[in-house]
């Protein structure tokens, strides 16, 4: 939500109702084994909140791959 703006008391139910409209139930409904990527500290703040799941940032994705067996 463009940085702190879902933080901010007066945009947080925008903020969520927002990322109800597909965000957050698409990643309620992906598998458990399906990495969420998200860049942003706040974006990967509200998917923790709104559906219980970890993103992770895409470096930390790009490292895991490149540390994984061939």
């Amino acid at each position: 939500m463009a940085g702190a703006f879902g933080y901010e008391a007066e945009h947080y139910d925008v903020s969520m109702k927002m990322a109800e409209l597909s965000l957050l139930p698409a990643i309620r409904a992906a598998a458990p084994e399906t990495l969420i990527v998200a860049d942003g500290f706040s974006c990967r703040h509200q998917i923790a909140d709104g559906a219980g799941r970890d993103a992770m940032h895409v470096a930390r994705v790009l490292d895991l791959a490149l540390d994984s067996p061939k």
